[in-house]
């Protein structure tokens, strides 16, 4: 079974910048394309960013464009993001996951199979 460890969450201002890491504790197909959702209080949970291992293509929520940056590190079996310009709005528990990315790009929850257990990004304005 493939575990998600997420990291990198915490408390920052308005503008600053934040990276989270998500390990994978082994890769399989089901984790050929790795996602990165978050969800707010009362709100559902949303797709900011995707990438595919193999050819390295990314997908962004258009919220993120321009700010977020997805990328890997195949040695390491870990996904960042990179967050800069950060918004109070940006405040959620962020979620890594894990699928098959069979269905590209990978934006809807349920083209994922395994998910990580959260962290917790606080932006103060």
């Amino acid at each position: 079974q493939v575990q998600l460890v997420e990291s990198g969450g915490g408390l920052v201002q308005a503008g600053d910048s934040l990276t989270l890491s998500c390990a994978a504790s082994r890769r399989t197909f089901i984790t050929t394309a790795m996602g990165w959702f978050r969800q707010a209080p009362g709100k559902e949970r949303e797709f900011v960013a995707a990438i595919r291992w193999s050819s390295g293509g990314t997908y962004y929520a258009d919220s993120v464009k321009g700010r977020f940056t997805i990328s890997s590190d195949n040695a390491k079996n870990t996904v960042y993001l990179q967050m800069n310009s950060l918004k109070p709005e940006d405040t959620a528990v962020y979620y890594c996951a894990g699928g098959r990315g069979i269905n590209w790009p990978s934006f809807r929850s349920y083209h994922y199979d395994v998910w990580g257990q959260g962290t917790q990004v606080t932006v103060s304005s």
